[in-house]
């Protein structure tokens, strides 16, 4: 059985392993827009956690095994479509994550200076889409708003100091950015309260332990908590320690404000500030909005509320959900969803292994049952003649290495775990080195 798996993040991944370990086992071809696999592992995870970039090791004992295949610079909707590879594949599943942002829908949203935190991500990330955005870091004050790990990976990435930031693979651009940049404050914002935001604790400890920036929680907004859970009150016990901390005078610093929304962005021609909303919690622990507001001067504002799916030509959507609509992982007998685009952005790297075996189940469990049309097209052989039909410059999984090892060997020449190739031209000129050595 041969089955075409779409994006090579975890999700994508972990249904490839599952797949390959099948009995008896089936051939997959993992398909990526990209030249570089792993997704968010290599382009979402912060730069100075390392530590969870190393599920990347799972990935590659994945890729070692036979019948596996690395198709990457091959964008679907574009290079390839959806009736194409129910074609040329018995099954295929889709791995695509949730590839954009949600919006706030308020005045201002659109100034420059206002960013979703996802594209400040991948831009310090060397993700080589995002290159050639300028991010203005020449301003005193950042708005971070959400309370989720990515928001606090960004004020955190703000916060670092030269010294923390150059052992790590952030872009040279982005180091030197930020650690030159004047800003003094970052503020993040969340509606509702500490005991209802979704950092993980870990994550949040890890703000007490900045070189270069003071963390300011106003213990007004601890009074009261009522944690729900362990990792909630985890959460409020970290947040009542920073609150207890006199600030030391360091050169930044990080300011915690809970209880409250942003309802509208202020500035001629670009962000200048933000107008917040106090807001108090009805007995479901939503936030309800009060009369009280507040303006604060800021020179960037970036928006972390959350990631959202995106249709893909020619398979179902649900536009609310940002999903793909199943049953488990099955959108029907041949076609399949794994990861975000299963069940919306939530979970951690792991949690998408349990999900993508689900997902396979159902795929096995279809073949078994002879739910699957026979594709006498399926073949290796058929996909890479369609592909060089069209002109697609495939780079397989031996390209992949190319620019893996190129970018290891460049860092450790300065002590970092890489420096990454975060251009198209690089990426691919890289990986086209081995093709010309074969």
């Amino acid at each position: 059985m041969r089955v075409a798996v779409v994006g090579s993040g975890p999700a994508g991944f972990y249904a490839a392993g599952a797949l390959l370990s099948a009995d008896p086992p089936a051939e997959v071809d993992l398909i990526e827009r990209l030249p570089t696999p792993w997704g968010l592992v290599r382009l979402g995870v912060a730069p100075d956690h390392p530590k969870l970039k190393s599920v990347s090791r799972a990935f590659e004992r994945i890729a070692e095994q036979p019948g596996f295949r690395f198709l990457g610079n091959v964008e679907f909707g574009r290079d390839i479509q959806h009736a194409d590879l129910v074609r040329l594949y018995d099954a295929v599943i889709y791995a695509v994550g949730a590839q954009t942002d949600r919006r706030l829908g308020i005045p201002g949203e659109d100034l420059p200076g206002s960013w979703a935190a996802t594209e400040f991500v991948a831009w310090y990330n060397g993700h080589p889409d995002y290159q050639d955005i300028v991010f203005d870091l020449s301003i005193e004050r950042a708005v971070v708003i959400g309370n989720g790990n990515v928001a606090l990976d960004l004020a955190r990435m703000l916060a670092l100091t030269h010294d923390e930031l150059s052992p790590t693979d952030a872009t040279d651009a982005s180091i030197a950015a930020i650690a030159s940049s004047p800003i003094r404050e970052i503020v993040v914002v969340g509606r509702r309260g500490p005991a209802q935001a979704a950092f993980t604790t870990p994550e949040l400890q890890e703000m007490g332990a900045l070189a270069g920036a003071d963390v300011v929680v106003d213990s007004a907004d601890l009074e009261g908590a009522e944690p729900k859970s362990t990792i909630a009150e985890r959460n409020v016990s970290v947040l009542r320690e920073l609150a207890a901390r006199e600030p030391e005078g360091r050169p930044r610093r990080v300011a915690f404000r809970f209880f409250e929304s942003p309802v509208a962005i202020l500035g001629e021609e670009r962000v200048e500030g933000i107008e917040l909303v106090r807001n108090e919690l009805d007995e479901n622990d939503r936030a309800v909005a009060t009369d009280v507001r507040e303006t604060l001067s800021c020179g960037l504002v970036f928006r972390s509320v959350g990631y959202l799916g995106v249709e893909l030509p020619g398979v179902p959507f649900d536009a609310r959900s940002g999903t793909i609509p199943n049953e488990g992982g099955r959108v029907a007998p041949g076609v399949y969803c794994a990861g975000w685009i299963k069940r919306g952005p939530s979970g951690v790297i792991g949690t998408n292994k349990k999900d993508a075996t689900e997902t396979v189940e159902l795929l096995l469990e279809d073949a078994a049952a002879g739910r699957l049309e026979p594709k006498p097209d399926a073949s290796a052989a058929a996909i890479d003649a369609l592909l060089a039909e069209r002109g697609i410059q495939v780079i397989e999984y031996d390209g992949w290495m190319a620019i893996d090892e190129a970018e290891r060997a460049a860092g450790a020449k300065s002590g970092r775990p890489r420096i990454k190739l975060c251009t198209w031209d690089a990426l691919l000129d890289a990986a086209q080195r081995v093709a010309h050595s074969l």
